[in-house]
């Protein structure tokens, strides 16, 4: 979840004719200007191409760009290698034995943790409200879907819905999660490199998400077995509210909010 009220002007880009008509219909529906020459852009802007949809900083090309990717780079070393239902966001939501809860991300981003999930075999609904990140996430979900193959396979257990957390689980449409998801934003995460350049690019559409203990309470109103907090380890609780349980690694924490017990259906 982020604050689309912190959201500077972003301009897209497209230099490619091929995606003219998608870039123009994209631009039209996140309300932004579209370029056809990459030298214009003088802050963040956003650029289709063949590759997919990516975000960038025209004051800061030597760091390149952000674009979601669930076939390759991290997210498949992750897949393959990330420990499986050992990871510490599995635990946290609960996935055990043969239990795969049915899991509401409320704070989707670039939907890593809930890929995971997806890839464990839960059913995954994600939200995000700030409308590029938004955007870049429904161009990663479609092209692996397009492309085939087991990652298909798990996006099919992943759906996106673009709009504010806090107004949609008040008035929650439909199956009632079973566990909710939070991961707001919080300076001086993860120290890796990767998530650094992300997050100086995110940080000025996103905000500090100063309205998480709103979403936590919106949170556990609506979950039926638990709400789960992602925190930097050394970080107070959300809204000052002690959890029932946490898991600890060395750079997040997960505060765990249990309302009942998983089981499987």
């Amino acid at each position: 979840m982020t604050n689309p009220d912190a959201q500077p002007a972003v301009t897209l880009v497209c230099t490619d004719p091929v995606y003219r008509l998608q870039a123009q219909a994209l631009a039209e529906n996140l309300q932004i200007s579209l370029l056809e020459d990459a030298s214009l852009p003088t802050g963040l802007y956003v650029q289709l191409a063949a590759a997919g949809l990516s975000l960038h900083d025209a004051k800061q090309p030597q760091q390149g760009g952000v674009r979601v990717d669930f076939a390759d780079g991290s997210q498949a070393h992750r897949r393959q290698f990330g420990g499986g239902a050992g990871q510490m966001v599995a635990r946290a939501v609960g996935c055990r034995g043969s239990i795969r809860p049915r899991v509401l991300d409320a704070t989707a981003g670039l939907g890593r943790d809930a890929f995971v999930l997806a890839s464990l075999g839960c059913d995954v609904t994600l939200v995000e409200r700030q409308p590029i990140i938004a955007a870049l996430l429904a161009d990663g979900l479609e092209r692996a879907r397009l492309a085939g193959g087991e990652v298909a396979e798990i996006t099919a257990r992943m759906t996106l819905v673009s709009g504010d957390a806090i107004e949609l689980l008040a008035d929650w449409p439909g199956d009632i999660p079973q566990v909710i998801h939070l991961d707001p934003m919080f300076p001086q995460r993860d120290k890796s490199a990767l998530v650094k350049k992300e997050m100086r690019l995110f940080k000025p559409l996103a905000g500090s998400d100063e309205d998480a203990p709103q979403l936590l309470a919106a949170a556990l109103q609506l979950a039926s077995h638990r709400v789960v907090v992602k925190r930097p380890r050394k970080a107070p609780e959300l809204a000052g509210r002690p959890p029932s349980s946490a898991l600890s690694g060395q750079s997040s924490r997960y505060d765990i909010y249990g309302i009942r017990a998983l089981s499987k259906d």
